[in-house]
């Protein structure tokens, strides 16, 4: 099946390289700097054909974006560096931080060879629910129940209803089905108990967890002391905030501060909205982060820095760095600016 919206936005980066457009404009639009985000880094993913394959990328081609960008004069810091050069504007010259959600294992044990090779640091975003498998990885349960059926039966507050997953095409139709179903009809803190019923009630046993897929507290523990490496919270169960009532997006935000702390030693300084769209995180999100005292905070909004974003650091957007575009040419024009204001209705400063 062809992602639509994926193919328009694969036209615009082509239009925007081979006309000259993004090379031309950069001087103009590029910012002062780049905040990468990536989910996993593995050259053997375990599900190829996966529904949710976009969230990798493979280790050569992060080594040969990160090499790409060095001779083209980024400097990658770390995030606290990334901080104090947006707050003076960019004026040491043009900066990427790398930054990774989740705590996938092979953020350990793919991707760090890479980044040692290049001195180049990075952020890594725990929800310690999800460590501990108290949460879900959700997205990839949806898959497992969709991929071991025919056809399932959903309860929705409307009534009982069908969905065929009996082929290729249906099961991808199925697993979007099941996400809306996940993110819009069920309660955010119901979610897992909601998977888990639609898995039994039709005859589907699933494990608990996902052992090797993240990092258990012990390399988490062992990636904290590595030089490169800076740990950032990612609330405690990976919630969308703003699906939460205030008290409990306050405990998300704020209790996860105390568990890193009590579980590796060092309270986290940085911050990354779960999900970090517009309907994951708002101004009163922002507030509740700025409140809790994080330095800084990354959304999954598209866009370059720009100095103006010294008074938004609790918003900050990110090029995000995806199976969909594993491309250097892809994210050479990412990073010239063109397409922050494509993606963001004309907008050329970034936050939410």
């Amino acid at each position: 099946m062809i992602d639509g919206g994926e193919a328009i936005r694969k036209l615009a980066l082509n239009v925007a390289r081979y006309t000259g457009l993004a090379p031309l404009a950069k001087p103009f639009v590029g910012g002062i700097g780049a905040i990468l985000m990536l989910h996993r880094v593995t050259a053997t993913p375990e599900k190829p054909n996966s529904v949710n394959r976009h969230l990798n990328i493979a280790p050569a081609f992060l080594d040969k974006l990160i090499a790409d960008m060095k001779a083209r004069g980024y400097a990658f810091v770390t995030l606290d560096e990334a901080i104090e050069r947006i707050k003076i504007g960019g004026k040491s010259g043009q900066f990427a931080t790398i930054t990774a959600d989740d705590a996938y294992r092979d953020n350990m044990t793919e991707a760090l060879p890479v980044l040692e090779k290049h001195g180049a640091p990075i952020t890594i975003y725990v929800a310690p629910g999800l460590i501990d498998g108290a949460a879900d990885l959700w997205w990839d349960l949806v898959e497992d129940i969709v991929d071991t059926s025919s056809r399932l039966t959903l309860k929705t507050a409307s009534g009982s209803t069908v969905v065929d997953c009996s082929t290729p095409g249906r099961k991808i139709q199925a697993v979007a089905r099941l996400n809306a179903w996940l993110t819009l009809e069920v309660r955010e803190e119901a979610q897992g108990a909601a998977l888990r019923e639609l898995a039994r009630s039709n005859g589907i046993e699933l494990g608990t967890g996902r052992p090797g897929i993240l990092m258990n507290w012990d390399e988490i523990r062992r990636m904290t002391a590595h030089p490169l490496v800076t740990i950032g919270a990612h609330t405690i169960n990976h919630r969308n905030l703003k699906r939460l009532s205030e008290a409990d997006a306050r405990h998300e935000i704020g209790d996860v501060k105390r568990i890193l702390e009590e579980r590796l030693g060092q309270e986290p300084r940085h911050f990354a909205y779960p999900y970090g769209y517009a309907r994951a995180v708002g101004c009163r999100e922002v507030g509740l982060v700025r409140d809790a005292g994080y330095v800084s905070a990354v959304t999954t909004r598209h866009g370059v820095l720009r100095a103006e974003h010294a008074g938004f650091l609790h918003a900050l957007p990110r090029i995000s760095v995806n199976g969909r575009y594993q491309s250097v040419a892809h994210i050479r024009t990412m990073l010239s600016g063109v397409t922050t204001p494509l993606a963001n209705a004309g907008k050329m400063v970034v936050t939410i």
